[in-house]
């Protein structure tokens, strides 16, 4: 995944270009997240943003809206918890990446370079399409 540009310029661009209002606590949001290295809470964001005036429901309005106009990917990791990351240049909504959830810590990872095997690929493909892959285990810090 190439990482998206964290510049003023470049996120008021990607926002407008995805047909949304460039407001400031759009733009703020989005810089945050391009920041992140792994997918991040409404919390973690709201109290991020909380600094700069912006309340928790505009938070999460921007992040739905952002998510539905394809600058964000909201993931559900079987805890109840909508997460958040920015899509990467070039990379499609659709095409997410695996992750890594600690069952202790509730610490997410991004695992970039882990990919199904043909073989796993052609068994899935038996019993329907593969949209997320989810790997649970305990942190380096938990165990």
């Amino acid at each position: 995944m190439n990482k998206p540009s964290k510049s003023v310029d470049d996120v008021k661009h990607a926002i407008r270009d995805a047909g949304l209002r460039a407001t400031p606590a759009r733009i703020a949001t989005l810089r945050l997240l391009r920041q992140m290295t792994s997918p991040q809470t409404h919390a973690f964001v709201a109290d991020h943003l909380a600094a700069s005036g912006i309340d928790k429901a505009t938070a999460f309005r921007n992040l739905n809206d952002m998510s539905e106009a394809g600058l964000l990917r909201r993931s559900e990791l079987g805890d109840h918890v909508w997460r958040f990351e920015a899509i990467g240049s070039g990379e499609q909504v659709e095409s997410g990446h695996p992750h890594f959830l600690c069952v202790d810590c509730g610490r997410v990872s991004c695992l970039q370079d882990v990919k199904l095997t043909a073989g796993s690929r052609r068994e899935s493909e038996k019993v329907g399409e593969v949209t997320e892959i989810l790997l649970r285990g305990h942190c380096n810090a938990c165990r």
